[in-house]
């Protein structure tokens, strides 16, 4: 198979030798290009041809929000990673890049201590993420695409039948997990909940530090439900949504009859803090079968655990389709695995929630 070819876009002489050695590192990867602001990327994309773009966000002359907006007018499937800092304005234009056609992010390292534990931080971080933009095999495909249709219309091949729960208990919670893809999943969904929704939302979306409080301060400012940032202790009620802070584990504790979210920086799990499981498993443990659990877009397999403790408590699992994720590598793990109860394009998930939480409390109240 041919090498994946990346282009690197960054004024930085350092960063652009520090990413050059820790890509070619891989034996899949060689570097197409490299270009100090985005006039010479856009100049370069057709001469050297690349399979992905890193592109890093303040450069003279063209910066990288500017730059990213040319290359969706003129190459509107390349990807592109942006490359950022870990800073307030760091997270706030990665937050505006995703909203502009960014793939994905990855941060710039900072206080590793030496060139060789930056470039494994970049390694670890940004190999598997052009990897996985880069993986032909596993795009979707036409006959991706058509499975999700049949999914869609409930036309559905054997292999991928929904479960059927048995009973429908009411549901007293939401709990969701996403990863890449997720911003823009999470600013297309949430919306569609209404103010007065009548379940907490828990939400767990990886990020680190710094960019979870600007994703969660967007989608305050996009929905008719209260987003907010969860902090320890914090009292979780209806007709709001807590994201899980980037470096904390997010899960709950009841305290008479108050729900309440619990942080802990205990070991990270699938490489993830926060983690998916990590809350899922607090949910089932707290609430059994009333919670409704939803797996969208993201890489890895962060959440199928965690749905196999919601399935085994009696709760329900929906999963995000191929079709419509940036990466069916989360949701995808969870079909795999046989515990999905619904699979459905992105644009039906809010509809499939407000469905499930009102039919619930018409058939079984919540107990006051």
């Amino acid at each position: 198979m041919r090498k994946i070819r990346v282009l690197i876009v960054d004024d930085s002489t350092v960063i652009r030798r520090l990413l050059t050695n820790a890509l070619t590192s891989d034996p899949a990867i060689e570097i197409a290009g490299i270009a100090a602001n985005g006039k010479i990327a856009l100049a370069k994309i057709p001469q050297v041809v690349p399979d992905i773009i890193t592109l890093d966000m303040e450069m003279p002359e063209m910066d990288g929000l500017t730059t990213l907006v040319e290359i969706r007018k003129l190459y509107p499937k390349l990807p592109v990673i942006m490359f950022s800092t870990l800073t307030q304005r760091g997270a706030g234009a990665t937050m505006e890049a995703l909203t502009k056609g960014a793939n994905d992010y990855a941060t710039k390292p900072s206080n590793v201590g030496s060139v060789t534990a930056a470039i494994e931080t970049v390694v670890s971080e940004l190999v598997p993420k052009i990897k996985q933009f880069c993986n032909w095999t596993s795009k979707p495909t036409s006959n991706s695409i058509a499975r999700s249709a049949l999914l869609d219309r409930g036309n559905r091949p054997a292999e991928f039948q929904p479960i059927i729960p048995s009973k429908l208990s009411r549901v007293d919670i939401v709990v969701i997990g996403v990863s890449t893809g997720g911003p823009n999943a999470l600013t297309t969904m949430l919306p569609k909940l209404p103010e007065n929704f009548p379940v907490p939302i828990l939400i767990v979306q990886h990020m680190p530090p710094v960019f979870t409080k600007h994703l969660a301060d967007r989608l305050n400012q996009l929905c008719n439900l209260h987003v907010h940032e969860a902090v320890d202790g914090e009292l979780l009620e209806a007709g709001g949504a807590w994201l899980a802070p980037g470096n904390f584990h997010m899960t709950l504790r009841r305290q008479g009859t108050q729900l309440k979210s619990v942080l802990n920086q205990e070991q990270p799990e699938n490489s993830c803090r926060p983690a998916v499981d990590v809350l899922f498993r607090s949910a089932a443990k707290l609430f059994g079968a009333n919670v409704l659990s939803v797996v969208m877009t993201g890489m890895g397999q962060d959440g199928q655990r965690g749905c196999d403790a919601i399935r085994k408590a009696g709760g329900r699992v929906i999963v995000q389709d191929e079709a419509t994720s940036v990466v069916w590598g989360m949701p995808g793990a969870v079909v795999n695995a046989g515990l999905a109860h619904k699979i459905l394009p992105l644009s039906k998930i809010a509809d499939e929630i407000q469905l499930q939480t009102q039919c619930s409390s018409r058939c079984c109240p919540q107990k006051v």
